[in-house]
């Protein structure tokens, strides 16, 4: 299958890193023109230096702004008024007790991995049905099916974007418009070697220290590894394809099998 996305604008949230840095090169890969977001101008720059050295005929541009708050969003759109391609993937975790955790901080979650999201699509949506075609992708988590007890507020925040994704799914039905989320699983970005290491014997290759660590700490992954930020980015590029155009208002599972169950 070949995926050409000439001609089409994506904006990547919080894709300086990680997954969404993943993203914005595989979408830059297949012809998009791709905006790199992230709060700090600087680190931006570096990372749009960085994708360029990856793919050295892709085109990328810079959206820096803190898009988790109104200020923010409305700039990156006088900044970048139109989006063919919307990925609404940042998002912030951590552990906590959730008997200590404040308002401040549910409000928190909420407002940068959910509002964030819908402020963005609120924002980009009515261009993208104006022109007849658009896609729209939330990022969400297994987290939003399967609970983590010492995560419950970020569990929550991306339960919320399953329910976010299906409902503006129906709000751009008939338009050309499609809407859908990715639930990606356990996963190896920036720090989690330490945390792996952690809990597993640090004397042991990363490759074994990782089989390691899903075995015991992991054990519902039927792959039996983490799942590198490309293997998303891939399910990512298929969803913003003209060859997806049949598939919208789904919650789409890169999860490596965690998630026990037939359907999300």
């Amino acid at each position: 299958m070949h995926i050409d996305l000439t001609g089409r604008t994506a904006l990547v949230t919080g894709s300086t890193q990680g997954i969404g840095a993943a993203i914005a090169v595989g979408l830059a890969r297949a012809g998009a023109r791709v905006a790199v977001n992230g709060r700090d101008a600087e680190r931006v720059a570096a990372s749009i230096a960085e994708f360029s050295e990856q793919v050295p005929d892709g085109e990328f541009v810079a959206a820096a702004g803190d898009v988790s708050t109104e200020e923010g969003a409305q700039q990156l759109l006088r900044d970048l008024p139109q989006v063919d391609i919307l990925v609404n993937n940042l998002g912030i975790f951590g552990t906590a007790d959730p008997l200590e955790l404040t308002d401040d901080e549910w409000r928190r979650y909420f407002e940068v991995n959910v509002l964030a999201a819908v402020r963005l699509t609120r924002l980009y949506l009515p261009g993208m049905t104006g022109r007849g075609w658009g896609r729209v992708l939330y990022i969400a988590s297994d987290s939003a099916i399967v609970i983590p007890a010492e995560m419950i507020q970020y569990g929550m925040s991306k339960t919320a974007l399953l329910a976010v994704s299906r409902g503006f799914a129906k709000k751009a039905a008939g338009t050309g418009v499609t809407v859908n989320s990715v639930i990606a699983g356990p996963t190896h970005t920036a720090g989690v070697e330490d945390f792996v290491y952690e809990l597993v014997d640090k004397d042991l290759p990363w490759d074994e220290a990782q089989r390691v660590f899903m075995r015991e700490y992991r054990p519902q992954s039927l792959i039996q590894r983490l799942i590198e930020p490309e293997e998303i980015a891939n399910m990512v590029v298929y969803l913003s394809s003209p060859q997806a155009s049949a598939t919208t208002g789904g919650a789409l599972r890169v999860d490596g099998g965690y998630v026990d169950a037939i359907l999300p």
